[in-house]
């Protein structure tokens, strides 16, 4: 018999997905099927159950009342939170990474949310809206070094506290709001500022986090024009250039 499909499980596109994160999604999916790897892209909407056997799972971008009415749905199911303790990784963008986190604010009012409780992290309202290219750099498991480049657009301020770790450093733009660390990282728990989708841009975070669900490394996919293009993106990011 075949093994089962390594299934992408992208939560709530109606909600977080407001800046095309949901290619996060398709650029994992794609990159285990290049592979010869049997791939299957699950998409959940509130109401429907969360399934509790997928590999990765993804929460894009989205506004102050996508943001509580996904906490609340999440809590009430509670498949994601199985999902992980079954060996799951989660990848969250912005606002996913927000509520990933012990509270986050909204409104006018900044009233304060309990998050989901992911991440030791609590974001509140800067005193500017981070909004442009960025680009940081991501340490690998084996101590290398990978940039990685996205666009942040996000009025919250992250503070992480001694549980998580910084996903990155950063080299341009605000990250988690005081320039100098983007995202964090807490077990299989993955968060990050930027959309593009980020994951099309760095194929090397796209693997990583393949080969933490999976538990064992991939082949290499030599795509030079990929290659090409992001050493471009890159160039015009240090050079400020849109």
């Amino acid at each position: 018999m075949s093994a089962a499909p390594v299934k992408i499980v992208l939560l709530y596109q109606s909600l977080l997905g407001i800046y095309g994160d949901h290619g996060n999604a398709v650029i994992l999916t794609r990159r285990l099927q290049w592979r010869g790897i049997d791939a299957e892209l699950v998409p959940v909407e509130p109401g429907d159950p969360v399934p509790t056997d997928g590999a990765v799972y993804l929460m894009g971008g989205g506004e102050d009342i996508a943001q509580t009415t996904a906490v609340h749905e999440l809590k009430t199911d509670r498949g994601l939170f199985t999902a992980l303790d079954n060996g799951a990784v989660l990848f969250a963008v912005c606002a996913g990474y927000q509520i990933c986190g012990k509270s986050f604010t909204i409104g006018a009012r900044d009233e304060i949310i309990d998050g989901l409780g992911l991440l030791d992290i609590e974001t509140r309202r800067g005193p500017e809206r981070a909004v442009g290219e960025s680009l940081s750099h991501w340490t690998r498991p084996d101590g290398t070094s990978s940039l990685i480049t996205g666009f942040e657009n996000h009025g919250g301020w992250t503070q992480l506290g001694s549980g998580a770790t910084p996903l990155t450093s950063m080299e341009v733009g605000w990250g988690n709001g005081d320039g100098q660390t983007d995202g964090a990282v807490q077990g299989r728990v993955y968060g990050i500022y930027p959309h593009g989708p980020v994951l099309s841009r760095n194929p090397d975070l796209a693997d990583h986090l393949l080969e933490t669900a999976l538990g064992r490394p991939l082949e290499p996919l030599d795509m030079p024009e990929i290659e090409a293009l992001r050493a471009r993106r890159i160039e015009a990011v240090r050079e400020g250039r849109p």
